[in-house]
């Protein structure tokens, strides 16, 4: 009976070690240190850098912390402040090896629509980069999916992910054309997050990541509260109900995702 019960427990150790934090940033003003943060999650992590700035912090934390990994990436609200020595930041530390794609980049046309262009040229110039050293793109799109696409498809030999996934199921399968995955995070669990799961309920598990975007967008029942990296255990567990699995299964799942897409140099 007792080695039946340490099989049982082992496993579930084994499946929470998987759970995988696909886009946070410790490196927010919302924490007053990542310590604790960081200790309350049991698996990995990857955190995206957004600015200059964020980008230099990004390289602090993951040389801090064996668990976690990170993205550095110029964010499209960047695209009339950043200087061309940012991006070559980014050309000299990719292949760090704690650093495992370019992210956070893309478009967000939600508030700037007269920088749609340089938006685009600053989101081709990073795609250029990932192109070149085989990097993983974390891609950020807000009311600019048709676009983004666009620009993906120039690139067909990278591996993408869709951070905060917002658009419809029929555009996630045109997406599908190229090596894609999909954060999920917590709007997933939000009432008015019908479109999400509809994503969630029509895409296979195989191209599902779990996310949180903390500080931000936390999950129910904490919305409105500081989101913090543990809590992609409860989008696990929607996502789950959505599909009718089990959580441990959807962890799982997701983790040998994360593995394979950012091709992380983790323990299965």
């Amino acid at each position: 009976m007792a080695f039946i019960i340490y099989l049982v427990v082992s496993k579930v150790e084994r499946v929470m070690f998987l759970l995988i934090d696909t886009h946070c940033h410790l490196d927010d003003e919302a924490y007053e240190t990542s310590d604790e943060i960081i200790s309350h999650m049991p698996g990995y992590m990857i955190t995206a850098g957004c600015s200059q700035t964020s980008n230099e912090k990004t390289l602090e934390l993951v040389q801090k912390y064996d668990h976690v990994f990170g993205v550095l990436g110029i964010h499209p609200e960047q695209v009339d402040s950043y200087q061309e020595e940012d991006l070559k930041f980014i050309e000299e530390h990719i292949q760090d090896s704690k650093i495992v794609g370019i992210g956070e980049v893309g478009l967000d046309y939600h508030y700037e629509q007269e920088s749609k262009e340089r938006q685009k040229l600053l989101f081709e110039k990073q795609l250029q980069l990932a192109d070149k050293y085989h990097k993983t793109v974390v891609v950020h799109s807000r009311d600019a999916i048709l676009d983004t696409y666009e620009l993906m498809k120039k690139y067909p030999n990278i591996s993408y992910v869709l951070h905060c996934y917002s658009s419809s199921l029929e555009m996630a399968k045109r997406f599908l054309e190229l090596n894609v995955c999909f954060g999920i995070g917590g709007v997933v669990t939000f009432k008015n997050g019908t479109k999400l799961k509809e994503v969630v309920e029509g895409i296979d598990l195989s191209h599902l990541l779990l996310e949180t975007d903390s500080p931000y967008l936390s999950p129910e029942p904490y919305r409105g509260e500081r989101n913090e990296p543990k809590n992609t255990e409860i989008v696990a567990a929607k996502i789950a109900e959505i599909k009718g699995i089990s959580k441990e299964e959807v962890i799982e799942k997701t983790g040998e995702n994360a593995k394979r897409q950012f091709d992380l140099n983790i323990p299965l």
